[in-house]
């Protein structure tokens, strides 16, 4: 058995490719960003050859830099950004456009229309998630209907759709010369087009939104022994390396912080928040404005399931901060400008960008910073926007424990936001509870790493990853009841000024 596994992380605003050891520990890692394309308000678009490019500089770079071989790994693990929705042709390898990210907007109204008769209660039956323009069905839709000549290329076997899990396998394993068109579970329960109970593609589902089933990959587990192939000989691997593992980013964040059993829960903040709770093989469904979703299936096992609290924007409001006003210059610059002053000074912002998702889900929504007095610098800013990351964190949490009656005694945390210090000591303050970060915080490509590694036998059982979790740093509330009750109100005040800004 080889060393190490490798796990390929295609995110919301940059690639990175990570290895890990026996001991689940990070032994190397590179990682690019790729453009943010901002045609107009409310669409987000991706590049996908840049996104592949950028896949495959990071594999290469990493595997320079470290003097490793495609025979040191013993399987590769691929999770993604969900519900970005990509299709091409198989044939040239060339998409038809560019990839509609999930932040996403432009397909309101299919979701609206298809909302406001029966079909609206079947999707919500069928795939435990709402009508949004979040998921990939409306997005497939949308370029069915608007870009020219695809719709006439799926008769043809010239067009194609998937996530970018989908996209980037089919270019690991050969692109136009034989690469496999597949995706997993988790992935394509977020496009409401598969049934959670059959785990297959739904023919009704479909018909709402006209997509032919040929278009679509083939679902098969998270974690597969018989694998989905191997890594071409002439790609960035330079070798045939088992590909045995595919995870959607949140739940792959799931199976990275160990949440195995019901009750467990984790948040990962990225560019967006998802808080996710395994509720085991039941599903769960939501009366609070939660998703039902599959967390993950390990080869020939029963599914295992989750609530998902969703936010649109925490990390990427940071960004927005550097990159369109620029206040900061880079994202770890936030914490220093924040910290400069006690308090936000009474200023809330709500960076609805992409309206509001869990539990609101108010696709009228659009950023509201409210409270400002001449008083305010950018530093009240800078804090405002970590403390928004928080609020909305608890605003789920609140849903989440209405639903399931689980109380959280500890907040399990990854992603590159808990870098922040100030943030997670916020968190922890407007929760009430303690916040633990473990040693990785890149738990994505981890969970990945791992679906990955058990496939192969890599390692032998849950129990054995349970084993290498650990710790980094734990925050607990330092405010009193009556501040973070306080605090709270006003958020909530907040957020009803960003309602009803669009009418599209």
């Amino acid at each position: 058995m080889p060393d190490f596994v490798g796990a390929v992380d295609q995110g919301t605003t940059s690639t990175r490719f990570m290895i890990f050891d026996h001991e689940g520990a990070e032994v190397a890692k590179f990682q690019l960003e790729h453009e943010q394309i901002l045609p107009r308000a409310g669409w987000v678009e991706h590049n996908p050859i840049e996104i592949w490019t950028r896949t495959a500089a990071v594999i290469q770079t990493t595997l320079q830099r470290t003097g490793l071989h495609d025979t040191d790994l013993a399987a590769l693990g691929v999770t993604n950004q969900r519900e970005t929705t990509v299709v091409w042709n198989p044939r040239t390898g060339r998409p038809y456009y560019n990839a509609i990210v999930w932040q996403d907007t432009r397909t309101d109204r299919i979701a609206a229309a298809l909302d406001q008769d029966e079909r609206g209660q079947v999707i919500r039956d069928r795939t435990g998630l709402r009508p949004e323009a979040y998921f990939s069905g409306g997005k497939i839709q949308w370029i069915l209907e608007n870009v020219s000549g695809v719709r006439e290329a799926v008769d043809r076997g010239e067009a194609v759709f998937g996530n970018t899990d989908t996209w980037t396998l089919w270019n690991l394993t050969g692109g136009v010369n034989g690469g496999v068109h597949i995706t997993d579970v988790t992935n394509a329960s977020r496009t409401m087009l598969m049934d959670l109970d059959t785990l297959d593609w739904d023919d009704e589902l479909l018909s709402y939104f006209g997509i032919p089933r040929a278009m679509l990959p083939e679902i098969r587990p998270s974690a597969d022994p018989s694998g989905y192939g191997t890594t071409a000989r002439f790609g960035p691997l330079g070798g045939e390396v088992p590909i045995t593992a595919i995870l959607g980013d949140q739940q792959a964040a799931t199976v990275g912080q160990v949440c195995f059993s019901p009750g467990e829960a984790k948040n990962t903040y990225g560019t967006g928040n998802f808080l996710l709770l395994n509720t085991g093989t039941d599903r769960v469904r939501s009366q609070s404005g939660l998703l039902t979703t599959v967390a993950y299936k390990f080869g020939d096992q029963p599914a295992v399931y989750a609530l998902e609290g969703s936010i649109a924007v925490t990390g990427s409001a940071v960004q927005w901060l550097r990159d369109q006003l620029h206040i900061i210059t880079s994202a770890g610059q936030s914490e220093t400008l924040a910290r400069q002053v006690a308090d936000s000074g009474g200023v809330y912002f709500v960076p609805a960008f992409s309206g509001l998702f869990a539990p609101y889900w108010r696709a009228d929504a659009r950023g509201a910073i409210v409270g400002l007095s001449r008083y305010n610098t950018d530093a009240h800013l800078a804090r405002a926007t970590l403390e928004a990351i928080c609020y909305q964190s608890r605003d789920v949490v609140e849903a989440m424990q209405r639903d399931s009656g689980v109380v959280l005694d500890v907040l399990k945390v990854d992603g590159g936001v808990t870098a922040n210090d100030l943030c997670m000591q916020l968190q922890s303050d407007i929760l009430g509870v303690p916040v633990s970060r473990p040693v990785v915080a890149e738990t994505t490509a981890l969970g990945a790493a791992y679906a990955a590694g058990l496939a192969v036998g890599y390692w032998k059982d849950t129990a054995e990853l349970r084993a290498h979790w650990a710790e980094s740093r734990r925050w607990n509330p330092a405010w009193n009841e009556e501040r973070r009750e306080k605090a709270y109100a006003g958020w909530k005040k907040a957020v009803t000024k960003a309602f009803d800004w669009t009418t599209d």
